[in-house]
């Protein structure tokens, strides 16, 4: 029996009715989140980010670019990039998510006039871009490769998809409806080959499939894909362009653009089946996750481009842009519900914390677009962006995040994120029932689950062994149980009772984090990592000693202490090492032997709070001393 979901669900991705599917997902709207950690963000993000950002979006121009092209100001010049659209598409899809969470009126009003104005500036034609609106109406569909038409297209479908299922309008998803109508029309499937320069549109598509069960929607995202490797974006392999992308066997690119596009691949997997396309991204998930995933999840080395470099190129001061990040969060997700396997759920976790909180300063309204894992202290975060793609992206996915933590399948219900949370469900039988989840994660290794189906009902309980993961007890009730693993989850079948709980003790010990010998730029030297948070050393909490001249043993006896600084963190210290000040020359002849160093006190933090001080130098990974 597939139950379909409501109002009440909301999901981000909805997989109810797509055949290769293993996984369902619970969504946003079904979820409420109370945890220690997560709670306080999710509330910034809807109180002080996502006003903050409609603000942003009034101040630069980018909502005046829709009153000019809907004639309702005259004499204004285009303001921005020539896709700032799309910063006010993301904004409206994460107030969208928002409003699942926690209904709030004047919001919703605003959504309402902000999509008056989509609707005013959009062409009777179903052309909606106001870059092209008023002034360069001849140049439309003119260069594929730069101009970010059809990306702007997707984003606005995105954003119709989550205010349809948040609110039960329809007012945005007719207006995403007749601009992708225009699309089609213009691009039809095999007849013209079409494809943007930046994908998003794909995805968009896809999930409008899975809205409308209108299956020109499906065509033309497939076609899409396929137009690849014709030239249509002068065979750029910087765009995707370089061959087809059946043929396509290696990660490459812009990094947003590429997972963008490799995630929209996954999306039509899930609902054809397509094998060749099945291979295609299973061996680039591996390309992306063996040779070019920076320790945070972060992705996309080089700030030439923001594009992947070469296997193993990934260096310390590697560009890793805050939209990457969420980009392979968006594809793993998708692999996960495609497969149900927990490297995927490992990848969304290690990103989630490491790759995508660091864009986002604790005040909830500065922002980073490049995450290094050094640097020298110039590096801070800003309120905006020229190309402000990426606050807007933390907003919306943080706006969703509640659509992440649970899916269920035809044998069971499962939890992926350890966030402090209940749920409302329905088996695959009909049955509801409720889960709630409490724990003290990333900090404390307890971790509880109480289920209270309507019924005593059979089913199976997936619940995430995550690599970070040290020794774990299990316990249903008071027994001390030892329960199958597969593919990363721990599986507990049995008829559940209302009350029925389980309890997990993970082991939380900080773990020193070696690369692959072939990353030059972590030769000799660890990252420090305790659960699912990987920590870094910065210059604010060693006043007697320089960050770049700790150095490791590989013995230290790290302390967990927590501290309210931060926000809230544990912080690990250690008794450790340190280079002695040398003002010699910059190069010396090579003598073998220990570089002289004197006693250190070290003390490290999670990498997503740093640059919330005193600016300062700061350091992922660490020297280890030779033996």
């Amino acid at each position: 029996m597939t139950v379909e979901p409501t109002i009440e669900d909301a999901p981000v991705v909805d997989t109810t009715r797509s055949p290769h599917a293993r996984l369902r997902p619970v969504g946003v709207a079904a979820v409420r989140v109370h945890d220690r950690f997560w709670s306080p963000r999710l509330d910034r993000n809807r109180d002080e980010t996502i006003p903050t950002q409609y603000q942003q979006c009034q101040s630069t121009g980018a909502l005046t670019n829709f009153r000019r092209a809907g004639g309702l100001v005259d004499g204004e010049p285009f303001h921005g990039l020539y896709f700032s659209d799309s910063d006010v598409y993301k904004w409206v899809e994460a107030a969208s998510w928002s409003l699942a969470g926690r209904p709030d009126a004047e919001l919703d009003r605003t959504l309402d006039e902000t999509i008056a104005l989509f609707a005013a500036a959009q062409d009777d034609d179903g052309y909606l871009n106001t870059y092209f609106s008023v002034d360069r109406v001849a140049e439309r569909w003119t260069d594929l490769a730069v101009r970010h038409e059809m990306y702007c297209i997707g984003h606005l479908t995105q954003a119709a998809i989550a205010h349809a299922r948040t609110t039960g309008k329809r007012t945005l998803l007719d207006v995403a409806l007749r601009a992708c109508e225009h699309v089609f029309a213009r691009f039809t499937p095999d007849q013209v080959p079409g494809t943007c320069g930046h994908p998003c549109l794909e995805m968009a598509l896809v999930e409008l499939y899975r809205t409308t069960r209108d299956g020109r929607w499906l065509r033309l995202a497939t076609w899409q894909l396929d137009s690849r490797g014709r030239g249509v974006l002068n065979g750029s392999e910087y765009l995707l362009d370089h061959a087809p992308l059946r043929e396509q066997t290696y990660v490459t690119g812009h990094a947003v653009r590429a997972l963008y596009l490799y995630a929209a691949a996954a999306d039509v997997v899930l609902e054809t089946g397509d094998e060749q396309l099945r291979a295609v991204v299973d061996r680039l998930w591996r390309d992306l996750a063996q040779h070019k995933t920076a320790v945070t999840g972060g992705v996309g080395a080089r700030w030439d481009g923001e594009a992947f470099g070469d296997p193993y190129e990934l260096p310390d001061r590697a560009y890793n842009e805050t939209c990457a990040a969420i980009a392979a969060i968006f594809f793993a997700w998708r692999l996960l519900l495609l497969t149900g396997d927990g490297q995927y759920r490992d990848a969304i976790e290690t990103a989630l914390y490491n790759g995508v909180l660091p864009g986002l300063a604790l005040s909830g309204t500065e922002f980073f677009y490049q995450n290094p894992l050094a640097d020298a202290g110039r590096h801070r975060r800003k309120p905006w962006f020229t190309c402000a793609c990426c606050p807007p992206n933390v907003a919306r996915l943080l706006a969703s995040l509640p659509g992440y933590l649970y899916t269920t399948s035809d044998d069971g219900l499962w939890v992926h994120l350890y966030v402090g949370s209940d749920a409302d469900v329905h088996l695959a039988d009909g049955t509801h029932a409720r889960v709630e989840v409490r724990t003290a994660l990333p900090w404390d290794g307890e971790v509880e689950i109480e289920l209270t189906p309507d019924e005593p009902t059979e089913f199976t309980l997936f619940l995430p062994r995550p690599g970070w993961a040290g020794d774990v007890t299990v316990r249903l009730g008071e027994d001390v149980i030892e329960p199958d693993t597969a593919q990363g989850y721990l599986t507990l079948r049995r008829t559940w009772r209302a009350g029925d709980r389980v309890r997990l003790r993970f082991a939380l010990p900080t773990r020193l984090i070696a690369a692959h010998p072939r990353v030059a730029s972590t030769h000799f030297r660890v990252a420090l990592t305790r659960g699912p948070l990987v920590y870094c050393v910065e210059q604010v909490d060693h006043p007697d000693v320089d960050v770049a001249d700790i150095r490791l043993t590989g013995t230290e006896r790290w302390t967990p202490t927590f501290t309210e600084a931060l926000g809230g963190v544990v912080a690990l210290t250690a008794n450790a090492r340190a280079v002695v000040p040398d003002d010699g020359p910059l190069y010396r002849p090579y003598e073998p032997g220990a570089v002289p160093t004197q006693p250190a006190t070290v003390t490290a933090i999670p990498y997503y709070a740093w640059a919330n001080r005193e600016p300062g130098p700061m350091r992922v990974f660490l020297p280890v001393l030779p033996r």
